[in-house]
């Protein structure tokens, strides 16, 4: 690597090697990004260093040392792609600021706050524009069925077959697909969007499912931005380890809920949890279990299911 050489452009060249390889890498090259940027800042020149990484690294906002090693975990991939091209390239220690890895307890939300959340997209911009009734029905949809927002937002109308009850998630994470069953009261909920959605002229030529005013698909990105707006004016507080609830911690919900309806019904939930692990499109079960939290209603079950093991009474 030479000294003139930036490294926006080798970044470039290593997401294109990776991705040939079907890596996504969407937040990788927005941490990489991020790091490009820096080294601009500071005028840098020479090649990837260890110091410089871990200078890059703990200059995030937060300042959390997570975040740190998070940022490392990106960059040791990356610099020893730059070390085929220049020796001096130091990679640096995987350790570097700790593990990379620890679970952050996501916001369970509860029911009271989703019904919520879907009544206050009717103060969306504009006024019984589709904006509102578009949004409320993929959170609606994302607290149902657990789905990620990508794969709400990347459903065409082909995809969406409500005489069956099902969805097809194509090209999802790890470029999986699958069949998504839903329950009935789902699938009236989707048939009353069409039914506003196809009101909308501009919305018959998009192949998007899910569509905005004026016929614009509801990406991911807009879909996002509407849940923080929406965050910001129910004032909600965080219970968790994030500064705020994410619209991803709908999909831990739905785990959640899940559990809690199988310990009330009795099922055996160490073998309904590889349906789950399915449904959800996970790679392997340990997945799914990383998607459990203790929360309050799953403490009491689990504290009664211990007390009649030790010939006690609930």
């Amino acid at each position: 690597m030479r000294t003139h050489t930036p490294f926006s452009r080798w970044i470039d060249e290593y997401l294109a090697v990776r991705r040939q390889a079907d890596f996504a890498l969407k937040v990788e090259e927005e941490e990489l990004r991020r790091f490009a940027r820096f080294t601009e800042a500071i005028g840098h020149l020479g090649p990837l260093t260890v110091q410089l990484a871990a200078r890059w690294a703990s200059s995030s906002s937060s300042g959390r040392r997570l975040t740190a090693a998070r940022r490392i975990e990106v960059l040791r991939p990356f610099s020893a792609y730059c070390r085929q091209f220049d020796p001096a390239t130091e990679v640096p220690p995987r350790r570097l600021f700790g593990g990379a890895h620890r679970r952050l307890v996501p916001h369970i939300f509860t029911d009271d706050e989703i019904l919520g959340l879907l009544a206050a997209c009717d103060q969306l911009y504009p006024p019984g524009g589709l904006r509102g009734a578009t949004c409320a029905t993929i959170f609606g949809l994302m607290a149902a069925t657990g789905l990620r927002i990508s794969e709400a937002t990347g459903l065409a109308r082909t995809d969406v077959n409500l005489e069956q009850r099902l969805l097809q998630i194509r090209h999802a994470k790890y470029g999986k697909s699958r069949w998504v069953p839903i329950h009935r009261t789902t699938a009236a909920a989707l048939l009353r969007y069409i039914g506003k959605r196809d009101l909308d002229p501009l919305a018959a030529d998009t192949e998007s499912f899910f569509v905005f005013d004026y016929g614009r698909p509801a990406t991911t990105r807009r879909v996002e931005y509407a849940f923080r707006v929406l965050r910001s004016a129910l004032q909600w507080h965080a219970r968790g380890d994030h500064p705020s609830p994410r619209l991803h911690d709908l999909r831990h919900s739905f785990v959640c809920h899940r559990l809690q309806d199988w310990y009330a019904c009795g099922l055996d939930v160490d073998r309904s949890i590889l349906a789950l692990s399915t449904y959800l499109g996970h790679a392997k079960v340990t997945d799914t279990y990383w998607y459990e939290t203790a929360t309050p209603e799953l403490l009491e079950i689990a504290a009664r299911r211990f007390v009649r093991s030790e010939g006690g009474t609930s």
